[in-house]
C-alpha cells in the first residue's frame, strides 16, 4: 500500500457536525495523498449541519484540485457499505448535558472541570453515548465487517472497553487527541531544554529522546524521559514549577486550563512522576475538590462553563458559514487547520508509513505490572494488520492503585450500560474516586435520571 494511488480508502465519520473533529478531518482528507483519492462520507442527524459540512468538504477538495469523493447522509447505514474506517465522533447535545452533569454534581459536593470521563459526568455521558456506539458497531458488523472502528467519543476508555468486549469481532481502538505524536513529544523536548522550539524536533532527536507515557486515558503519566541516556524528567518538572510561579487563574481560557502547571508540579512533588494530561487528571483525584479542613495553595476546581462553550461553538460555526458564504476565502482553509490525530493515524495505516501513535487499547504487557486486559493509552505501532503497544515499563506504586480504581469504575460503567443494570450503575458510582457519600451519590443518580430523561434510554426507567 505504499503507492498512494493503489488504495482508495473510504472513511466514514459518524458525527460530522462535531466541530473539533469534522473540520480537521476535511483538512487531512484533502491534504494527504494517501487519502485524497478516496471517499469521505459524512453522517449527522442534523440535516442543516450535515449539509454545511458536506458543502464545505466539497468546496475545499475542489479548491485544492484533489479527486476526493464526498458523501453525506443522515442515516449511517446508507454510507457504511465498503467503509475501510469508521470514526465515531458524535454526542447528543453534549454541552447542555455536561452542564447538567456538572451542576447537579456540584450541588452534592463534586466539582468537575470537564465532566466527560470520570465522576458522575463520565458515567452519565457513557449512559447517553454507549448504547448508540454499540448500535453503530452492530451496523458495522453487518455492512462493513472488515472496517477499522475508531472511537473518538468520551469517556474514551469506557467506550473502548465496550467495543472490545461487546463487539469483539470488530477491529477497534479508542483515541484522545491530547497525545498526538510527534507534537506531544516535541512539547516535552522543549520543556526539557533539549530544543528551544518544537519546530526543531526531527527524526534524530526523536530517536535520542526515550519518552514513555502510559496510563488510563486522561490519567496518564510520564514514566520515562531520557535524552542520550540522561534523565530529563527533573528538568521538565522544573520548567513546570517555573511556569507555575507566574500562573494566573486562567482568565477566560476555561475551567480545564486553570492552574495546570501548579497542579502538575504538585503531583510530581508527591509522586515523583509528571502527569501528562493535567487538564483532565486534576479531576480524577480528590485533592482539588475543596474537601480539606484547611486552605490549600491551589484553589478547588472551577466548574465546566456551559455558556462559554456555547459561545465557542457559535464562533466555530460562524467560521464554517464564512467559508461557505465566501466571506472567508476557501483558499485560506488549508492554512486555518492542521493534522488531526485520527486522520493522521488513518493516513499512517493506509500508507504503511510506520509511524507510532498513542492509542487507547488493551495493555498486553506494555505496562508490565498491570493486567493484559487493562485498557490503557499507550505508544503503539499501528498498521492495517493491527495495534501493537510498545513496552512502557512499570506503573509506579500509588499511581498504579489509582489507575486500578479508575479502571474498575470504567469497567463497571461499561457493564452497567451493556447489561442495563441499575445495580452495576450504582456500584460504578460508589467505586468512582470522586464520590464520598453513598446518600449524595444516590441523589445524584436520581436527579440526573430525572433531568436527562429525554436523552437516556427508556430502560433506565422501567
Amino acid at each position: 500500500m505504499s503507492d498512494s494511488n493503489a488504495f482508495q480508502p473510504k472513511v466514514v465519520v459518524l458525527g460530522a457536525g462535531s466541530l473539533f473533529f469534522g473540520r480537521q478531518s476535511i483538512w487531512q482528507m484533502v491534504h494527504s495523498p494517501y487519502l485524497n483519492n478516496g471517499t469521505l462520507a459524512l453522517v449527522d442527524t442534523d440535516e442543516d449541519r450535515l449539509a454545511k459540512m458536506v458543502n464545505l468538504a466539497k468546496a475545499v477538495a475542489k479548491e485544492n484540485g484533489v479527486p476526493l469523493k464526498v458523501e453525506g447522509s443522515t442515516n449511517r447505514r446508507d454510507v457504511l457499505k465498503d467503509a475501510d474506517f469508521v470514526v465515531l465522533s458524535f454526542a447528543e447535545d453534549t454541552v447542555k448535558y455536561r452542564g447538567i452533569d456538572c451542576q447537579v454534581s456540584l450541588k452534592y459536593g463534586i466539582r468537575m472541570c470537564s465532566g466527560d470521563t470520570i465522576g458522575p459526568g463520565g458515567i452519565f455521558r457513557a449512559m447517553r453515548e454507549m448504547p448508540v456506539i454499540l448500535a453503530c458497531a452492530r451496523d458495522v458488523e453487518e455492512l462493513c465487517p472488515d472496517a477499522w472502528v475508531i472511537n473518538y467519543i468520551n469517556p474514551s476508555t469506557v467506550h473502548g472497553i465496550a467495543l472490545s468486549r461487546y463487539a469483539p469481532k470488530l477491529k477497534s481502538f479508542a483515541l484522545c487527541d491530547g497525545h498526538h505524536m510527534p507534537h506531544i513529544k516535541a512539547n516535552y523536548a522543549v520543556r526539557a531544554g533539549i530544543i528551544a522550539d518544537r519546530s526543531a524536533f526531527d527524526a534524530d532527536l526523536d530517536r535520542r529522546f526515550d519518552f514513555r507515557v502510559a496510563g488510563v486515558n486522561h490519567f496518564t503519566w510520564l514514566l520515562k524521559a531520557e535524552y542520550d541516556g540522561a534523565d530529563v524528567a527533573p528538568k521538565i518538572a522544573e520548567a513546570m514549577r517555573i511556569a507555575a510561579a507566574t500562573e494566573t487563574d486562567g482568565g477566560d481560557t476555561g475551567a480545564k486550563a486553570r492552574f495546570n502547571d501548579s497542579i502538575t508540579y504538585q503531583l510530581y512533588d508527591i509522586f515523583g512522576y509528571i502527569p501528562t494530561c493535567t487538564a483532565h487528571t486534576k479531576e480524577y483525584v480528590r485533592y482539588w475538590q475543596g474537601l480539606g479542613k484547611t486552605k490549600d495553595a491551589i484553589p478547588p476546581l472551577s466548574i465546566w462553563e456551559t455558556d462559554e462553550r456555547y459561545k465557542r461553538h457559535e464562533e466555530m460555526w460562524g467560521q464554517v458559514d464564512g467559508f461557505l458564504s465566501g466571506a472567508l476565502p476557501i483558499s485560506d482553509y488549508m492554512r486555518s487547520f492542521g493534522p488531526d490525530h485520527a486522520t493522521d493515524i488513518i493516513e499512517n495505516m493506509v500508507g504503511n508509513l510506520g509511524k507510532r501513535f498513542y492509542i487507547n487499547t488493551l495493555n498486553n504487557g506494555a505496562v508490565s505490572n498491570m493486567n493484559d486486559d487493562a485498557f490503557l493509552e499507550l505508544l503503539s505501532e499501528v498498521s492495517m494488520e493491527g495495534i501493537k503497544p510498545l513496552p512502557a515499563g512499570e506503573m509506579p506504586r500509588g499511581i498504579r492503585g489509582m489507575q486500578e480504581l479508575v479502571l474498575d469504575t470504567h469497567e463497571l460503567t461499561a457493564e452497567a450500560v451493556a447489561e442495563r443494570s441499575f445495580v452495576k450503575l450504582r456500584r460504578a458510582m460508589m467505586t468512582d474516586p470522586l464520590v464520598n457519600s453513598i446518600h449524595d451519590a444516590d441523589l445524584i443518580i436520581k436527579e440526573l435520571l430525572e433531568q436527562e430523561k429525554d436523552v437516556l434510554p427508556p430502560y433506565w426507567y422501567e
